[in-house]
């Protein structure tokens, strides 16, 4: 069997820096992780220009693979709402990313593409990203399943997960009462979907302090890149 040669551009889209590497096919990391700040206001032409300057000089690779922050339909942005929304809203990303580098690329919600980079794959499986939003993703035995935006979902009546639970909130209420909002989220999530794994990620993971289930693990946004080759399984 021929072995797959493929170099990947996994980039990693967040509120507030844009990340990326070089994969193989197998999802190693080629070189360093590089970062930019994500440009304020983040819009699709400033978006486009900040991967430019973030990836010049990198090593070759032949396919690109994207997690954005935001509701993505077969490559096309629908929602973006810790970035620009009203300008991102129906952008195709993956054709302005083909276009600028003249490679194939492949973009999901950033959530779905961590959890494909971190799942064992076996049971039902939930991803959850703590950082400027409230990201979620969820897989069945491995398999991706069709995306969610629980964060814009009402928690209570006048704050969606993300209000409760995002960057902002952290900021005004404190970490003591950001945890016990984190606490009583994850006993809801373990009661409607009965998840066999949680995998907790983002920046925000870390000011976690409170004992967790052992079904509960915390992973960081490296070990989620690696699911930008997993994009380009069997392709």
């Amino acid at each position: 069997m021929k072995k797959n040669t493929d170099r990947i551009l996994a980039i990693d889209i967040g509120g507030s820096h844009i990340k990326s590497t070089i994969l193989d096919a197998d999802g190693k990391i080629q070189m360093d992780y590089e970062k930019v700040v994500t440009p304020q206001p983040a819009s699709p032409t400033k978006v486009m220009a900040a991967i430019k300057t973030l990836v010049k000089g990198f090593p070759a690779y032949n396919k690109i693979a994207v997690g954005f922050p935001g509701y993505v339909k077969a490559g096309i942005v629908i929602t973006a709402p810790n970035l620009d929304n009203e300008s991102w809203h129906n952008v195709n990303f993956t054709k302005l990313l083909t276009d600028a580098f003249k490679k194939p690329a492949r973009v999901i919600n950033d959530a779905d593409m961590q959890g494909l980079g971190v799942v064992k794959g076996v049971g039902l499986e939930m991803m959850v990203t703590l950082g400027t939003g409230f990201g979620t993703a969820f897989l069945n035995n491995g398999v991706l399943l069709p995306h969610l935006e629980l964060a814009h979902h009402p928690l209570t009546k006048k704050q969606t997960y993300d209000d409760y639970i995002g960057e902002q909130a952290l900021e005004k209420v404190g970490d003591k009462k950001w945890n016990e909002r984190l606490q009583k989220i994850i006993g809801i999530l373990k009661t409607v979907f009965n998840y066999d794994t949680l995998y907790i990620g983002g920046g925000n993971a870390a000011k976690i302090n409170f004992k967790l289930d052992k079904n509960i693990k915390i992973v960081n946004n490296e070990d989620g890149i690696h699911g930008g080759a997993k994009l380009w399984e069997g392709k």
